[in-house]
């Protein structure tokens, strides 16, 4: 084997493995499953009447970190009144950063 085969073998590997690392990381979960994933973590606290989501995520800065996030929204009836809670949910991950009436 030739030392310019084996430095081309080494350079496509290493660019594969870039290209795989990146798309990996900028993967983001579905809207549809981050919206399950609020729904399910309080659906034992509060009731849901009705759920809605951004399809699109977008920058969100919290505690001088910065996330690509979902928004969205549930409404709830507790003691005859409706409610309207919003959230936040991490794109990556699916972790509730945010949850406010």
């Amino acid at each position: 084997m030739k030392a310019k085969d084996l430095l081309l073998g080494i350079g496509i590997g290493f660019a594969i493995g870039y290209a795989v690392k990146e798309y990996v990381e900028n993967e983001h979960i579905s809207p549809e499953k981050a919206l399950k994933t609020v729904k399910d973590h309080v659906k034992d606290n509060i009731p849901i009447n009705g759920s809605w989501i951004h399809m699109t995520a977008e920058d969100y800065h919290k505690d001088n970190l910065t996330y690509k996030v979902y928004r969205g929204g549930l409404s709830s009836t507790q003691d005859g009144e409706t409610k309207q809670l919003d959230f936040v949910v991490d794109a990556k991950t699916g972790t509730i950063l945010e949850l406010s009436s």
